[in-house]
């Protein structure tokens, strides 16, 4: 294979695509801010039209990875540190949702940025070569060099374009994630030595790892990707993140960055370490039914809008956790499926949320009130996605939500030590709670009589605001009307990871 035929392969090209659109921001000046956001924003669409055609490649009905790129990288001393990429059940979606919600981000963006235009869009595509990396590399190494890159163009992102606060939860972000990381650092190498390679299907082949080996290398994957999610008790520097972050940063946050952290959970943890995944399933089952209550009860208390929104994604993300593990087909398949319903449901929300400050430069929930009669167009897209984020049926967020809790309560039915019925029930009763917190929020903003004076006169959403949410809304109804084509996609493989779970949990039963 020749240097063209490489660069052309669909995975090297859904990945590294931004990078044409960050020389060309190089030429530009910085006085040039229109021009930056169009070469930003037709350079993420057009990444996504590759994602498009990675899909059309995809088969469905094979569970093994494809479109793989194995290709020596690093040899020294012995090793040998492959470029390796590959999708699959697993990732395929995470991947559309990574180059979808891009350039929506970037647009949502469009006249919030005024300073340092061309330096911003810059590091949202270097953030997006980050994720989409992530979600595809096959090799340990490889995986992390991802994983570090991502926090660069973030810290920066949140650093430069934040709020008053900014400097505190960029730092705060990044000392975070890289304590997590270094852990995780550490097993990789102990696995690199130990199994001769960090090539995941050899890993997998190889196997033989011993069960108390696997309890320590489970946690300390585990804590990289804990932080990521971020799960309670280690998701102190979430708010301050969002709330500090511009618009489009809390947009691919919320809808992307997070679910790294999950994503390492089901492509690492569940197949490299499954005895310990069992041992461990019902703590961490805990740690997400707890996230879940804790999560939605933090939420109602919150007077600043964005800071709900981001607390919400403590619980959310918590029924993510709950579906992967409990182990069975339809709990991991939930899961998936709700990370993707989080990034469409939450990442509106942020942009729904910069919308308003952009015009009130507030974001405190007593400064509003009755904004259905003076911006109904924003009021009615407004409540469409509150719905789906406290999971009505019809919308996107029930069906994730109703896949995990049958799977929590059929790893309860199952295995017993694996689950119960009791964080089944505490599951659902998040459900409830995040109905509370959300319909307070929206009759607090738009319901009653408008109180506020500076409200009085405010324009409801243009075009172009409309058109930044209209994607999301269609994803929003289509996953709740119709989700078979989204099961379709992972089903396979999650059955095959499924296989590889069962026979750990028949060795774990007396």
């Amino acid at each position: 294979m020749d240097l063209v035929d490489f660069i052309l392969e669909p995975l090297n090209l859904v990945t590294f695509f931004p990078l044409l659109g960050v020389l060309l921001l190089l030429f530009l000046k910085h006085e040039q801010k229109n021009a930056s956001r169009w070469v930003a924003l037709l350079t993420s669409l057009a990444t996504f039209g590759i994602s498009l055609w990675v899909l059309d490649l995809f088969d469905a009905n094979d569970p093994d990875l494809q479109l793989v790129i194995n290709k020596d990288w690093i040899t020294v001393a012995g090793w040998n540190i492959k470029y390796a990429l590959g999708v699959d059940g697993l990732s395929i979606l995470l991947v559309l949702l990574t180059t979808f919600i891009t350039p929506i981000a970037i647009l949502s963006t469009w006249s919030a940025v005024e300073e340092r235009v061309r330096d911003f869009m810059l590091f949202f595509l270097l953030l997006e070569i980050g994720m989409v990396g992530v979600f595809l590399a096959q090799d340990l190494f490889l995986f992390y060099v991802f994983w570090e890159f991502t926090l660069v163009p973030m810290y920066f992102l949140i650093g430069i374009w934040g709020g008053g606060r900014r400097m505190y939860a960029a730092v705060k972000f990044f000392l975070y994630t890289m304590a997590g990381s270094i852990l995780m650092l550490l097993a990789i190498l102990w696995l690199g030595i130990n199994q001769e390679s960090f090539y995941m299907p050899e890993l997998l082949e190889t196997g033989g790892i011993p069960p108390g080996t696997q309890y320590w290398l489970f946690l300390a994957f585990a804590a990289a990707f804990a932080i990521k999610v971020p799960m309670w008790p280690l998701h102190s520097w979430l708010p301050d993140a969002h709330v500090e972050a511009p618009t489009a940063g809390s947009v691919i946050l919320a809808g992307v960055l997070l679910k790294m952290g999950t994503y390492g959970f089901l492509r690492f943890n569940l197949p490299l370490f499954p005895d310990a995944a069992v041992e461990l399933a019902r703590p961490m089952a805990t740690l997400a039914v707890i996230g879940i209550l804790y999560g939605a009860a933090v939420s109602y208390s919150q007077k600043d809008v964005k800071k709900l929104v981001a607390y919400s994604s403590v619980s959310h993300l918590g029924f993510v956790i709950l579906g992967l593990f409990a182990l069975n087909s339809i709990g991991i398949q939930g899961a998936i499926l709700q990370m993707v319903n989080h990034g469409l449901s939450t990442g509106a929300l942020f942009i729904i949320v910069g919308m308003i400050y952009e015009r009130r430069h507030t974001r405190e929930l007593d400064e509003f009130g009755g904004l259905w009669k003076v911006m109904p167009v924003y009021a009615v897209l407004t409540l469409i996605v509150s719905l789906s984020s406290m999971g009505l049926p019809g919308l996107n967020g029930f069906v994730g939500e109703f896949a995990i809790l049958l799977g929590a309560w059929g790893a309860g039915a199952a295995g017993g030590s694996l689950g119960s019925y009791f964080f089944t029930g505490l599951a659902a009763l998040g459900v409830i709670l995040a109905a509370v917190y959300i319909l307070f929020m929206f009759q607090k903003m738009f319901l009653g009589p408008v109180t506020n004076k500076a409200n009085e006169e405010l324009k409801d959403l243009n075009k172009r605001e409309i058109l930044v949410l209209v994607p999301l809304l269609v994803l929003i109804f289509w996953i709740g009307l119709y989700p078979k084509p989204f099961f379709n996609l992972m089903g396979p493989t999650v059955d095959q990871l499924v296989e590889v779970l069962n026979t750990a949990i028949t060795a774990a039963l007396p």
